[in-house]
């Protein structure tokens, strides 16, 4: 898989990262307009990166029109102090709102492996740490061997997160990548004692979908959207209606077929799940 590298260092003071989300400076910002789509990125180059294939708990997440949420805590956190300290930081302090004020050191060296930005203007990226395997600006051949060295691997690895899968990634590197979320799971890491996406979540309030329930954050969103439409009412019974509005695409991999998120939920009173696990599904992206 040809990817684009770029080289630079992550710098966390100030800014509010989380289990799959870490702003990365270059060290040429204009490698930035190379990149397939917009990268948004301050007058220094910085820009918010989103690990492909990686989706952690959600730490901040403000649905529109409605009040900002987030998962069990104590799991998202875990998941945020393991990012940063894979990437070297350390001593990493942070205020009432979850924002950076102390972090040893200031910059931790690293690079990224990218194909394009999302909608929200964040570089997809397999983030590295340390010396990048090739010149800034080149395009790398990247396999399972560096897919590996990268934080992504790392997440999935430790059950820091989900994996959460689209399109542009290659199918080896998927495959590589459900190896390990499958080993984090038969082994009971991170999230995965906690996790009901597929036993099946019970939702009675916002503070159980918030403080109690483990669930794939795409699932979580989806939710919070809805309940944030319906004024807080936490009814599921227009939830299957809503996921087809929503149109969120997919290919589940084990029978070929192409549908919508919707086709792999299941709503019984007020209970939720997913019918495949999230390996089995890759998402078209927005």
């Amino acid at each position: 898989m040809s990817m684009l590298v770029i080289k630079g260092d992550y710098r966390v003071h100030g800014a509010g990262p989380d289990g799959d989300s870490v702003r990365f400076y270059p060290d040429n910002p204009e490698l930035w307009k190379r990149v397939p789509g917009r990268v948004r990125h301050n007058r220094l180059g910085g820009a918010q990166l989103r690990l492909d294939a990686v989706d952690a708990l959600e730490t901040h997440y403000r649905p529109r029109n409605g009040r900002e949420l987030h998962q069990p805590r104590e799991l998202g956190d875990r998941a945020s102090a393991s990012l940063l300290a894979w990437l070297g930081f350390t001593s990493v302090e942070r205020d009432e709102h979850g924002v950076v004020t102390r972090a040893e050191p200031e910059r931790a060296a690293g690079y990224v492996f990218t194909r394009g930005a999302d909608i929200y203007g964040r570089c997809v990226a397999l983030a590295g740490r340390g010396e990048a395997p090739g010149r800034s600006g080149s395009g790398v051949r990247v396999d399972a061997e560096l897919l590996r060295q990268t934080a992504n691997h790392h997440q999935i690895a430790e059950g820091m997160a989900y994996p959460t899968y689209y399109r542009k990634l290659f199918w080896d590197l998927r495959e590589a990548l459900t190896e390990e979320a499958d080993a984090a799971r038969e082994a009971g890491k991170g999230l995965w004692p906690s996790d009901e996406t597929q036993t099946g979540a019970k939702i009675q309030g916002i503070d159980s979908l918030t403080e109690d329930v483990v669930i794939l954050p795409k699932l979580f969103r989806r939710l919070a959207d809805y309940f944030a439409l319906n004024d807080g009412d936490v009814e599921l019974t227009g939830f299957p209606d809503y996921l087809e509005q929503r149109e969120d695409r997919l290919f589940v991999i084990s029978n070929g077929q192409s549908t919508g998120f919707g086709s792999v939920v299941d709503v019984t009173d007020s209970t939720v799940r997913m019918n495949r696990p999230p390996t089995d599904l890759v998402f078209e992206e927005k």
